[in-house]
């Protein structure tokens, strides 16, 4: 390969991991505006777990006007529920569908959002080496017209 094609390569795997690291970022900066959205205006109330996954769990609930809500996205921070679980949820007023399970918040992004950038890294950083390396050796010598 040439060093052009190298360096474009180079170039394009770390385009690709900045835009990694930089989607990560914002899911714990969204989650963290999900928070204080909630925490402006929080609701309470107990929920029924309708489904649940690590990703995505559908709950439940009654807010205090009657109304039976059911989160079209499910509840925020899901993990480790079951199906038929009674859970206390917090909820923003002004928007009922934004849930979280209470006493959860952004920070229970902050390691799985930090594990993707560190073996993004991990992964990218070997790889930016060695084609660094290669374009080195493909790059050839100016003559030297000092003389």
């Amino acid at each position: 390969m040439t060093e052009a094609v190298l360096r474009r390569f180079r170039i394009g795997i770390l385009v690709v991991a900045i835009g990694i690291s930089v989607l990560a970022v914002v899911l714990v900066l969204g989650a963290w505006r999900n928070d204080r959205t909630i925490e402006a205006d929080m609701g309470t109330a107990t929920a029924e777990v309708l489904s649940a996954g690590s990703l995505r769990s559908a709950i439940s609930f009654v807010t205090p006007d009657g109304a039976n809500r059911n989160p079209p996205l499910g509840v925020l921070y899901p993990t480790n529920l079951t199906v038929g679980q009674r859970i206390e949820v917090e909820y923003a007023k002004s928007d009922p569908d934004l849930v979280r399970v209470a006493g959860r918040n952004a920070s229970v992004a902050l390691i799985p959002a930090g594990s993707v950038i560190v073996v993004t890294w991990l992964l990218v950083g070997p790889m930016i080496w060695y084609l660094r390396k290669r374009e080195s050796a493909t790059r050839i010598p100016k003559p030297d017209t000092s003389n």
